[in-house]
Protein backbone atom coordinates (compact mmCIF):
# COMPACT_ATOMS: atom_id res chain seq x y z
CA UNK A 1 0.00 0.00 0.00
CA UNK A 2 1.10 3.58 -1.38
CA UNK A 3 2.16 6.12 1.66
CA UNK A 4 -0.99 8.08 0.57
CA UNK A 5 -3.33 5.65 0.32
CA UNK A 6 -2.51 4.15 3.87
CA UNK A 7 -2.88 8.12 4.68
CA UNK A 8 -6.12 8.37 3.25
CA UNK A 9 -7.23 5.14 4.54
CA UNK A 10 -6.18 6.13 8.45
CA UNK A 11 -7.97 9.79 7.72
CA UNK A 12 -11.24 7.90 6.27
CA UNK A 13 -11.42 5.60 9.27
CA UNK A 14 -11.30 8.37 11.85
CA UNK A 15 -14.07 9.85 10.26
CA UNK A 16 -16.12 7.51 10.29
CA UNK A 17 -15.76 6.76 13.66
CA UNK A 18 -16.52 10.16 14.62
CA UNK A 19 -19.57 9.59 12.72
CA UNK A 20 -20.49 6.11 14.05
CA UNK A 21 -19.65 8.56 17.30
CA UNK A 22 -22.71 10.76 16.72
CA UNK A 23 -20.79 13.71 14.97
CA UNK A 24 -23.52 13.83 12.15
CA UNK A 25 -22.93 16.25 9.56
CA UNK A 26 -19.65 17.33 10.17
CA UNK A 27 -18.28 13.44 9.74
CA UNK A 28 -20.50 13.35 6.40
CA UNK A 29 -18.50 16.47 4.95
CA UNK A 30 -15.32 15.28 5.40
CA UNK A 31 -16.98 12.02 4.08
CA UNK A 32 -17.67 14.17 1.06
CA UNK A 33 -14.19 15.89 0.93
CA UNK A 34 -11.98 12.39 1.68
CA UNK A 35 -14.32 11.60 -2.08
CA UNK A 36 -12.47 14.26 -3.62
CA UNK A 37 -9.23 13.39 -2.36
CA UNK A 38 -9.57 9.73 -3.68
CA UNK A 39 -10.51 10.83 -7.06
CA UNK A 40 -7.38 13.89 -7.48
CA UNK A 41 -5.38 10.79 -6.27
CA UNK A 42 -6.91 8.38 -9.33
CA UNK A 43 -8.86 6.06 -7.17
CA UNK A 44 -12.18 4.61 -8.83
CA UNK A 45 -15.04 3.59 -6.92
CA UNK A 46 -14.04 -0.13 -6.29
CA UNK A 47 -10.91 1.27 -4.53
CA UNK A 48 -13.01 3.15 -2.26
CA UNK A 49 -15.29 0.24 -1.35
CA UNK A 50 -12.45 -1.67 -0.01
CA UNK A 51 -10.99 1.08 1.57
CA UNK A 52 -14.54 1.73 3.09
CA UNK A 53 -14.40 -2.10 4.06
CA UNK A 54 -11.16 -1.52 5.40
CA UNK A 55 -11.97 1.40 7.50
CA UNK A 56 -15.09 -0.50 8.82
CA UNK A 57 -13.09 -3.80 9.86
CA UNK A 58 -11.08 -1.57 11.27
CA UNK A 59 -13.48 0.94 13.43
CA UNK A 60 -16.03 -1.72 13.96
CA UNK A 61 -15.61 -5.43 13.29
CA UNK A 62 -19.57 -6.48 14.03
CA UNK A 63 -22.47 -3.49 13.69
CA UNK A 64 -26.21 -3.88 14.54
CA UNK A 65 -28.75 -2.63 11.75
CA UNK A 66 -28.91 0.77 12.82
CA UNK A 67 -25.15 1.57 12.78
CA UNK A 68 -24.84 -0.97 9.21
CA UNK A 69 -27.17 1.85 8.20
CA UNK A 70 -25.01 4.58 9.59
CA UNK A 71 -21.76 3.38 8.25
CA UNK A 72 -23.78 2.93 4.38
CA UNK A 73 -24.79 6.65 4.69
CA UNK A 74 -21.23 7.47 5.33
CA UNK A 75 -19.60 5.93 2.76
CA UNK A 76 -22.57 6.88 0.17
CA UNK A 77 -21.49 10.61 1.18
CA UNK A 78 -17.71 9.48 0.18
CA UNK A 79 -18.86 8.64 -3.56
CA UNK A 80 -21.10 11.97 -3.77
CA UNK A 81 -18.06 13.26 -5.49
CA UNK A 82 -17.43 10.29 -7.97
CA UNK A 83 -21.68 10.50 -8.80
CA UNK A 84 -21.31 13.93 -9.57
CA UNK A 85 -17.76 13.46 -12.08
CA UNK A 86 -19.75 11.22 -13.77
CA UNK A 87 -22.43 13.70 -14.48
CA UNK A 88 -20.12 16.14 -15.66
CA UNK A 89 -18.29 13.56 -17.50
CA UNK A 90 -21.70 12.66 -20.06
CA UNK A 91 -22.46 16.84 -20.64
CA UNK A 92 -19.15 17.60 -21.16
CA UNK A 93 -19.55 14.59 -23.79
CA UNK A 94 -23.26 15.54 -24.66
CA UNK A 95 -21.71 19.08 -25.21
CA UNK A 96 -18.64 17.66 -27.19
CA UNK A 97 -20.69 16.06 -29.13
CA UNK A 98 -23.02 19.12 -30.02
CA UNK A 99 -19.75 21.18 -31.14
CA UNK A 100 -18.28 18.54 -33.19
CA UNK A 101 -21.99 18.44 -35.21
CA UNK A 102 -21.46 21.65 -35.62
CA UNK A 103 -17.96 21.69 -37.03
CA UNK A 104 -18.95 19.31 -39.50
CA UNK A 105 -22.12 21.20 -40.59
CA UNK A 106 -19.89 24.33 -41.09
CA UNK A 107 -17.45 22.24 -42.90
CA UNK A 108 -19.73 21.19 -45.14
CA UNK A 109 -21.42 24.48 -45.85
CA UNK A 110 -18.13 25.66 -46.59
CA UNK A 111 -16.80 22.34 -48.60
CA UNK A 112 -20.16 22.94 -50.71
CA UNK A 113 -19.31 26.74 -51.33
CA UNK A 114 -15.92 25.67 -52.74
CA UNK A 115 -17.19 22.69 -54.81
CA UNK A 116 -20.30 24.91 -56.36
CA UNK A 117 -19.67 28.59 -56.50
CA UNK A 118 -16.00 28.42 -56.81
CA UNK A 119 -15.86 26.42 -59.12
CA UNK A 120 -18.77 28.26 -61.19
CA UNK A 121 -16.16 31.25 -61.31
CA UNK A 122 -13.66 29.61 -62.84
CA UNK A 123 -16.01 27.89 -65.35
CA UNK A 124 -16.76 31.79 -66.17
CA UNK A 125 -13.19 32.73 -66.01
CA UNK A 126 -12.43 29.86 -68.72
CA UNK A 127 -14.88 30.96 -70.68
CA UNK A 128 -14.38 34.82 -70.44
CA UNK A 129 -10.38 33.62 -72.08
CA UNK A 130 -11.66 31.31 -74.68
CA UNK A 131 -13.21 34.39 -75.86
CA UNK A 132 -10.02 36.34 -75.94
CA UNK A 133 -7.91 33.70 -77.07
CA UNK A 134 -9.31 34.35 -81.05
CA UNK A 135 -7.84 37.73 -81.06
CA UNK A 136 -4.57 37.17 -79.60
CA UNK A 137 -1.31 37.04 -81.16
CA UNK A 138 0.86 33.58 -81.04
CA UNK A 139 2.84 34.45 -78.12
CA UNK A 140 0.06 35.54 -76.25
CA UNK A 141 -1.90 32.80 -77.11
CA UNK A 142 0.59 30.67 -75.76
CA UNK A 143 0.45 32.78 -72.41
CA UNK A 144 -3.32 32.44 -72.29
CA UNK A 145 -2.64 28.47 -72.14
CA UNK A 146 -0.58 28.92 -69.38
CA UNK A 147 -3.00 30.75 -67.32
CA UNK A 148 -5.34 27.90 -68.51
CA UNK A 149 -3.13 25.95 -66.77
CA UNK A 150 -2.87 27.20 -63.51
CA UNK A 151 -6.55 27.47 -63.58
CA UNK A 152 -7.36 23.66 -64.01
CA UNK A 153 -4.47 23.72 -60.91
CA UNK A 154 -6.11 26.16 -58.87
CA UNK A 155 -9.74 24.14 -60.02
CA UNK A 156 -8.25 20.52 -58.69
CA UNK A 157 -6.91 21.66 -55.45
CA UNK A 158 -10.28 23.24 -55.15
CA UNK A 159 -11.82 19.68 -55.30
CA UNK A 160 -9.18 18.47 -52.86
CA UNK A 161 -9.86 20.79 -50.27
CA UNK A 162 -13.72 20.53 -50.62
CA UNK A 163 -13.45 16.74 -50.69
CA UNK A 164 -11.17 17.05 -47.19
CA UNK A 165 -13.56 19.36 -45.59
CA UNK A 166 -16.47 17.07 -46.04
CA UNK A 167 -16.59 14.70 -48.63
CA UNK A 168 -20.06 14.31 -50.42
CA UNK A 169 -18.74 10.91 -51.20
CA UNK A 170 -18.77 9.97 -47.45
CA UNK A 171 -22.72 11.25 -47.40
CA UNK A 172 -23.89 9.39 -50.90
CA UNK A 173 -21.57 6.07 -50.24
CA UNK A 174 -20.27 5.57 -47.10
CA UNK A 175 -17.38 4.52 -45.47
CA UNK A 176 -15.16 3.04 -46.93
CA UNK A 177 -15.46 4.20 -50.67
CA UNK A 178 -15.02 7.95 -48.68
CA UNK A 179 -12.05 5.94 -47.39
CA UNK A 180 -10.52 4.81 -50.70
CA UNK A 181 -10.94 8.09 -52.62
CA UNK A 182 -8.92 10.03 -49.55
CA UNK A 183 -6.20 7.07 -49.41
CA UNK A 184 -5.81 7.29 -52.98
CA UNK A 185 -5.65 11.14 -52.72
CA UNK A 186 -2.98 10.72 -49.56
CA UNK A 187 -1.11 8.42 -52.15
CA UNK A 188 -0.96 11.20 -54.93
CA UNK A 189 0.06 13.96 -52.88
CA UNK A 190 2.61 12.21 -50.05
CA UNK A 191 3.99 9.40 -52.01
CA UNK A 192 2.55 6.90 -49.22
CA UNK A 193 1.06 3.63 -50.52
CA UNK A 194 -1.92 3.44 -48.67
CA UNK A 195 -4.35 0.54 -48.63
CA UNK A 196 -8.04 -0.23 -47.45
CA UNK A 197 -9.59 -3.44 -46.69
CA UNK A 198 -12.46 -4.45 -45.07
CA UNK A 199 -16.46 -3.41 -45.15
CA UNK A 200 -18.87 -2.39 -42.93
CA UNK A 201 -21.34 -4.30 -44.54
CA UNK A 202 -24.06 -1.91 -44.97
CA UNK A 203 -24.36 2.14 -44.14
CA UNK A 204 -23.39 2.96 -40.36
CA UNK A 205 -25.07 5.71 -38.47
CA UNK A 206 -23.91 9.40 -40.11
CA UNK A 207 -22.14 10.12 -36.59
CA UNK A 208 -20.03 6.86 -37.06
CA UNK A 209 -19.39 6.69 -40.11
CA UNK A 210 -18.12 11.07 -39.91
CA UNK A 211 -16.03 10.13 -36.52
CA UNK A 212 -14.21 6.82 -38.47
CA UNK A 213 -13.28 9.15 -41.68
CA UNK A 214 -11.76 11.92 -39.52
CA UNK A 215 -9.76 9.87 -37.47
CA UNK A 216 -8.46 8.27 -40.57
CA UNK A 217 -7.89 11.39 -41.77
CA UNK A 218 -5.67 12.29 -38.92
CA UNK A 219 -4.23 9.20 -38.61
CA UNK A 220 -2.85 9.38 -42.30
CA UNK A 221 -1.91 12.82 -41.68
CA UNK A 222 0.50 11.92 -39.15
CA UNK A 223 1.80 9.00 -41.18
CA UNK A 224 3.11 11.15 -44.02
CA UNK A 225 4.54 14.48 -42.10
CA UNK A 226 5.55 12.52 -38.43
CA UNK A 227 6.26 8.74 -39.27
CA UNK A 228 7.81 9.08 -42.36
CA UNK A 229 5.72 5.97 -43.87
CA UNK A 230 6.14 4.56 -46.95
CA UNK A 231 3.18 1.86 -46.42
CA UNK A 232 -0.18 2.56 -44.27
CA UNK A 233 -2.87 -0.08 -43.97
CA UNK A 234 -6.52 0.65 -43.09
CA UNK A 235 -8.49 -2.01 -41.81
CA UNK A 236 -12.28 -1.91 -41.53
CA UNK A 237 -13.93 -4.41 -39.30
CA UNK A 238 -17.37 -4.85 -38.84
CA UNK A 239 -18.42 -6.94 -35.41
CA UNK A 240 -21.96 -7.76 -34.35
CA UNK A 241 -22.41 -5.05 -32.12
CA UNK A 242 -19.12 -2.86 -32.99
CA UNK A 243 -17.52 -1.28 -35.66
CA UNK A 244 -13.58 -1.36 -35.62
CA UNK A 245 -11.09 0.54 -37.31
CA UNK A 246 -7.19 0.11 -37.21
CA UNK A 247 -4.59 2.16 -39.37
CA UNK A 248 -0.76 0.55 -38.97
CA UNK A 249 1.90 2.15 -40.68
CA UNK A 250 5.47 0.93 -41.26
CA UNK A 251 7.01 4.90 -39.77
CA UNK A 252 9.67 5.68 -37.17
CA UNK A 253 7.48 4.87 -34.54
CA UNK A 254 7.20 6.24 -31.05
CA UNK A 255 7.50 5.34 -27.25
CA UNK A 256 3.78 5.27 -27.06
CA UNK A 257 3.72 4.57 -22.88
CA UNK A 258 5.84 7.85 -22.29
CA UNK A 259 3.00 9.89 -24.79
CA UNK A 260 0.11 8.35 -23.03
CA UNK A 261 1.30 8.24 -19.42
CA UNK A 262 -0.41 11.24 -17.69
CA UNK A 263 1.22 14.31 -17.90
CA UNK A 264 3.32 12.81 -21.49
CA UNK A 265 3.20 15.04 -24.66
CA UNK A 266 0.03 14.35 -25.90
CA UNK A 267 0.54 15.02 -29.92
CA UNK A 268 0.11 13.16 -32.97
CA UNK A 269 -3.65 14.17 -33.09
CA UNK A 270 -4.50 11.42 -29.87
CA UNK A 271 -6.22 14.29 -28.08
CA UNK A 272 -8.15 15.23 -31.24
CA UNK A 273 -9.13 11.53 -31.77
CA UNK A 274 -9.97 10.87 -27.77
CA UNK A 275 -12.53 14.00 -28.16
CA UNK A 276 -14.38 12.50 -31.56
CA UNK A 277 -14.27 9.19 -29.76
CA UNK A 278 -15.63 9.83 -26.04
CA UNK A 279 -19.28 11.05 -27.18
CA UNK A 280 -19.92 8.40 -28.64
CA UNK A 281 -18.57 5.95 -26.93
CA UNK A 282 -15.96 4.67 -28.89
CA UNK A 283 -12.00 3.41 -27.33
CA UNK A 284 -9.21 4.16 -28.57
CA UNK A 285 -5.63 2.09 -28.46
CA UNK A 286 -2.21 3.04 -29.73
CA UNK A 287 0.51 0.64 -29.76
CA UNK A 288 4.05 1.76 -31.37
CA UNK A 289 7.71 1.63 -30.07
CA UNK A 290 11.08 3.38 -31.81
CA UNK A 291 11.68 2.02 -35.11
CA UNK A 292 8.44 -0.15 -34.94
CA UNK A 293 5.75 1.49 -36.66
CA UNK A 294 2.08 2.78 -35.05
CA UNK A 295 -1.17 1.04 -34.98
CA UNK A 296 -4.07 2.97 -33.99
CA UNK A 297 -6.98 0.33 -33.42
CA UNK A 298 -10.28 2.09 -32.66
CA UNK A 299 -13.46 0.63 -31.70
CA UNK A 300 -16.82 2.06 -31.70
CA UNK A 301 -19.94 0.29 -30.56
CA UNK A 302 -23.15 0.32 -32.60
CA UNK A 303 -26.62 0.23 -31.08
CA UNK A 304 -28.69 -2.90 -31.57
Amino acid sequence: MSEARRELLEEYRRALADHLAGIGEAALARAYELGRRAIAEGLGVLEMVALHHEALQATVPRLDPVRAAEAQAFFMESLSPFEMMHRGYREANTALRRLNERLEQEAQRIAHALHDEAAQLLATVHVALAGLSGDLSPPAQRRLEEIRGLLDRVESELRRLSHELRPTMLDDLGLVPALQFLAEGVAKRTGVAVAVTGSTQGRLPSRVETTLYRIVQEALTNAARHAHAAHVEVRILREPQAIGCSVADDGVGFDAAAVLAPGGRHGLGLVGIRERLDPIGGTLQVTSAPGTGTRLSVTVPLEA
